[in-house]
């Protein structure tokens, strides 16, 4: 069995100079992909239940879905709960078995946001788990404004949370389709300057492939979160597969065709990170 806990990966991460995926997952196909991925590229993976997966997918099930393939693995395995939005959210995965959660108070205030992603780390440390929080607002791409991460902030942040991850606002955007003109490495070595955390950046596909390899390599950013990326490999494959034959029906022939496309997606992700040959469990 190879699951393990958000420090667990990171830790390495930043003491030889490579980032973890944090890989999205919306169903079993992809997740499947992803592991697939991490154990031909000899890497760690982070699998993600965000609010979308869970909307679709109760926890207790992603908990033993993430848990079932982490057993398998000869790779590390983080069964990571993305962007909890209350503490009931958070408590409830380290229960059904997930060794990793992010609270996300990214809209609160900032002492509330504080106090709150103290109270999960502490919860998660009890259970022998991870903890991810967040300080500043990361956006959306056609949506919500980002509000970049105040360096002073992510500092007491950091101190004063007990995080093992804390993800920045520094030029990122949630679903960019896209890659954008890059992150602002200015007020990025500002936050370095006075942390001492593992950084996590979220919305990773949207960040220059060379940027994304360029700072997985040189900086404490050690995790980055790639979701769109693989969605639109995703909805590529299955599209081909309905257009070779429209009247096929059939979805687990239909859902099978979309999984060497995705796990190759995922490969050239985790290489793009620097995390291939990482994966010693």
């Amino acid at each position: 069995m190879t699951l393990v806990t958000l420090a667990q990966v990171l830790q390495p991460a930043n003491a030889i100079g490579y980032a973890v995926p944090g890989l999205v997952c919306l169903g079993w196909e992809d997740m499947r992909a992803y592991v697939a991925a991490a154990e031909a590229e000899r890497a760690p993976i982070i699998l993600q239940a965000g609010p979308g997966c869970r909307q679709h997918t109760p926890v207790p099930i992603l908990g033993k879905m993430f848990r079932h393939l982490a057993e398998a693995a000869n790779v590390p395995v983080v069964a990571h709960l993305d962007h909890g939005r209350s503490l009931d959210d958070c408590r409830i995965a380290l229960e059904e078995g997930f060794t990793s959660v992010m609270f996300d108070g990214s809209a609160l205030p900032l002492q509330q946001n504080i106090d709150l992603t103290a109270a999960v780390a502490a919860m998660a440390h009890k259970a022998g788990a991870s903890c991810e929080g967040e300080i500043g607002f990361v956006g959306y791409a056609g949506g919500a404004e980002s509000h970049g991460t105040d360096p002073a902030e992510a500092a007491r942040f950091a101190a004063e949370t007990g995080v093992d991850a804390m993800a920045v606002s520094v030029g990122n955007l949630h679903l960019q389709q896209d890659q954008g003109q890059g992150l602002d490495l200015a007020r990025l070595a500002a936050i370095e300057a006075l942390t001492n955390v593992p950084l996590v950046i979220h919305g990773g596909s949207g960040v220059p492939a060379a940027q994304r390899l360029q700072l997985a390599t040189t900086s404490r950013i050690a995790k980055f979160n790639i979701g769109t990326e693989l969605r639109m490999a995703f909805g590529t494959a299955l599209r081909a597969a309905l257009a070779r034959d429209p009247a096929r029906f059939d979805r687990i022939d239909l859902l099978q065709e979309t999984e060497i496309p995705v796990t190759e997606a995922a490969r050239s992700a985790i290489r793009g990170l620097g995390a291939s040959g990482r994966g010693q469990a």
